[in-house]
């Protein structure tokens, strides 16, 4: 008997670490995609040889749950030009580096414009040849994306003691498109919805939305690599500027090479420190112990 209650015991443990819990943020098709009648997919099978998820209809939140959470809670908005979502690198992976640090993830997947094939990844590299065409394209996609934003920070804020997280310890993160959505959230968001604190990773700066900087002190994190082949190393620039200008607590990461997209991939480049550089400032801010 007594062995048996160990085997649950430890079968417990194992549970609870790194448990996971998928919310959807709406009842059935949110407002402004009513009429999207297509489904959620998943492609692996691209040049890039990474997992990425299109044509979320249904947005929502994947919670990553540590076995002992510390009250700290980040929303991962990952990036794809509000086509695609990479979501190991740029999500899952994150997650599970601050689970083992304590903090709480929500992997968000928010709504992106829709793609006509099951190689989504082929598809967006034929419109990423002309940005003014894309960004066509995208604009009435990022206010639902960043309407999706601010409902999982709502969410989050909402549902805070149910995860032992700290209501006023709850930030948002995103690469590239997602870092692009983590700047909207925090400029459009009422004080319900807005993060306590942000960290854009290679955001594109010229398809935020919102203009509002925070009346509240809130800290910001900004990571960029200065060969992104994008061309991105300056709009990251730009928003650590607007906020120090602001008299926010901002640091600002520009690696040598690393080039777009680095996430957590394994690059060779000084840019793989990065999320060491991330759980050090989130000491310094109170939020990581």
């Amino acid at each position: 008997m007594k062995t048996l209650l160990t085997i649950l015991s430890l079968m417990g443990v194992l549970l609870s670490a790194n448990a996971q819990k998928q919310i959807f943020l709406y009842e059935g098709r949110p407002k402004g995609s009513e009429n999207w009648n297509w489904d959620e997919a998943i492609s692996d099978k691209n040049v890039f040889n990474t997992k990425v998820v299109y044509n979320v209809s249904r947005p929502s939140i994947t919670a990553y749950i540590p076995e002992n959470p510390n009250g700290t809670a980040i929303v991962i908005a990952p990036g794809g030009a509000f086509h695609t979502l990479s979501i190991d690198s740029e999500g899952i992976d994150v997650a599970k580096w601050l689970n083992a640090r304590g903090i709480t993830a929500f992997v968000l997947k928010y709504r992106v414009a829709r793609s006509f094939t099951d190689d989504p990844v082929k598809e967006l590299m034929g419109k990423m040849q002309n940005f003014k065409t894309l960004d066509e394209e995208n604009a009435p996609v990022i206010p639902l994306a960043t309407e999706d934003g601010m409902n999982a920070v709502k969410y989050v804020r909402e549902h805070a003691s149910e995860y032992k997280l700290d209501s006023k310890k709850i930030g948002f993160m995103g690469f590239s498109a997602g870092g692009t959505l983590t700047m909207s959230v925090v400029y459009s968001a009422d004080d319900a919805r807005r993060p306590n604190f942000v960290a854009p990773i290679y955001a594109y700066e010229n398809a935020i939305i919102g203009t509002n900087m925070p009346k509240e002190k809130t800290p910001i994190f900004v990571a960029v690599a200065a060969d992104d082949q994008l061309g991105f190393m300056p709009h990251s620039i730009n928003i650590f500027k607007k906020w120090f200008d602001a008299k926010h607590p901002a640091e600002l990461h520009i690696y040598e090479k690393g080039g777009h997209g680095f996430g957590m991939r394994k690059t060779n480049t000084s840019s793989e420190g990065w999320i060491e550089n991330f759980g050090n400032w989130l000491k310094m801010q109170g939020y990581l112990k």
